[in-house]
């Protein structure tokens, strides 16, 4: 192992920063691990907590970096193998992740239980559904951890699915920690449905996010919007780019639950398009236009070279999760909506594919999903999850016009009624032929991450149009007006 200088001393209180990302307050450690690596760039435990602060707010691609710095510095221990498997799981790295977890395993580590448990989220998400199974028959010390409930019952609910959304269910409503509750609440909320039993559904979905949810400040992402729309009506033609025009990059633009991981799931099947999924660079490239000072609506003060630098930093990024030979990443972050401003003074030429569907129907899917308690907390109510779509429906064609950003408008009803049809559009903006396999989703191999996981593995289907139907005593008439 190479030799590095010892550690130069820090300010930083490592003690009080280890609290922070123990409490999950990733929002607060983040900074302070950045600081961290600025003032020792060779002491790991910087960058280790660097990759644990980004990794607990999705910012994969930051983590990804600061991990292997951490590593490269020494701390390649269990905590450093345990990190870096569950960010290359999320990168979709999925057999890189189960051989080092594996290894944890079998070693016996401190960590071990922690390595299992993570091991039996990879096999899930993978269907890898034997060795899962097999997991679980082995036993072992991890099965005492409450998060095991989980991943028994995903087993069990291959044979048993009524018994196994009943214990899911007394389970959630129990007093086991937060997270683990809902996980395994939200789960059965999802058998819950497909068993027909919609009050009972929503019932435990309304329990969870009270129980479980975290604040959201819904006003400030409204004037934020409104921010945008007030400048947006100010202008007569779009502003000069930031930077070069650039090629290869397409972007949804839409809500969550609106069909985007399907999309995503087409276009990947296409030779020369690589789905990157739910990537962080545009929401970092977001946040670095605030701290710029130049958000929403003073892009001539942000200077050529740093525009360059941020566009940069976003395709290093992506790359790092492009399929090789790839001329053209699709990106399906769910924030993309709230940053096009950036995106077309930064990543001028990007094509957006503008994705909508029925505002009930979302809305339902919303709410019995298990979004992020705090990156997307207001998904927790059917009145903040209106407010949002309203506002999306208002921002994102206003922008997209506004800024001449290139894009694709089309309904999600569409794209499963008429597949062919709008996916031919959506290549068209691209510039880009038709391909027959676009049209087999459940073709496709890679490991899915999203809630979508599983219906995007069935052929395209119209099993989710008109789902709203089911809780239609939940939806009043003031909904009508979005669609």
């Amino acid at each position: 192992m190479p030799r590095y200088p010892r550690p130069v001393p820090t300010r930083v209180d490592f003690t009080h920063l280890d609290r922070l990302l123990g409490d999950r307050s990733f929002g607060q450690a983040l900074p302070i691990a950045e600081a961290a690596t600025r003032a020792a760039p060779r002491d790991g435990r910087g960058w280790l907590a660097l990759a644990r602060a980004a990794f607990g707010l999705g910012r994969l691609s930051v983590a990804d970096d600061a991990v292997d710095r951490a590593m490269r510095l020494g701390l390649s221990g269990p905590e450093g193998q345990l990190l870096r498997a569950v960010i290359d799981h999320r990168l979709a790295r999925s057999e890189a992740a189960v051989v080092r977890l594996r290894t944890l395993v079998r070693a016996k580590a401190p960590n071990a239980v922690d390595a299992t448990l993570a091991l039996a989220e990879v096999l899930h998400r993978a269907r890898r559904h034997d060795e899962l199974a097999e997991l679980v028959a082995a036993g072992g010390p991890w099965t005492a951890d409450p998060r095991a409930v989980i991943f028994t019952a995903r087993v069990e609910a291959r044979t048993d699915p009524a018994g196994t959304a009943d214990r899911l269910e007394a389970f959630a409503r129990g007093t086991q920690p937060a997270m683990a509750r809902r996980i395994a609440g939200f789960d059965a909320v999802r058998m819950l449905d497909a068993a027909g039993q919609f009050r009972r559904a929503f019932e435990l979905a309304t329990h969870l996010h009270s129980s479980t949810g975290s604040p959201f400040d819904v006003d400030g992402l409204m004037a934020d919007a409104e921010a945008q729309l007030t400048w947006l009506g100010r202008l007569s033609r779009p502003p000069t780019p930031r930077a070069a025009a650039t090629h290869g990059i397409a972007l949804v633009v839409g809500a969550p639950r609106s069909g985007t991981t399907l999309l995503e799931q087409m276009l990947d099947r296409h030779p020369a398009i690589s789905g990157i999924g739910e990537y962080d660079g545009i929401h970092t490239l977001g946040q670095q236009c605030v701290a710029a000072g130049v958000w929403p609506d003073q892009w001539a003060g942000l200077d050529h070279a740093s525009a360059a630098a941020m566009q940069q930093a976003y395709r290093s990024g992506a790359s790092i999760i492009q399929r090789p030979g790839t001329p053209w990443t699709f990106d399906k972050s769910l924030h993309t909506w709230r940053w096009l401003p950036a995106v077309a003074a930064v990543l001028p030429g990007a094509a957006c594919l503008r994705i909508q569907r029925s505002a009930r129907d979302t809305a339902i899917s919303l709410y019995l999903s298990n979004f992020h308690p705090q990156s997307f907390g207001w998904t927790r109510s059917l009145e903040s999850i209106r407010a949002v779509l309203a506002k999306e429906r208002q921002l994102a064609p206003a922008a997209l016009h506004a800024l001449g950003i290139p894009h694709q408008d089309f309904r999600y009803e569409d794209l499963v009624d008429r597949p062919a049809d709008v996916i031919e559009r959506c290549l068209t903006t691209m510039g880009l032929p038709m391909d027959p396999a676009v049209l087999a989703p459940e073709s496709n191999a890679r490991t899915v991450l999203t809630l979508s996981h599983e219906q995007v593995r069935r052929p395209i289907n119209r099993s989710s149009v008109d789902r709203w139907r089911n809780y239609a005593w939940a939806f009043g008439a003031e909904w009508d007006a979005l669609d």
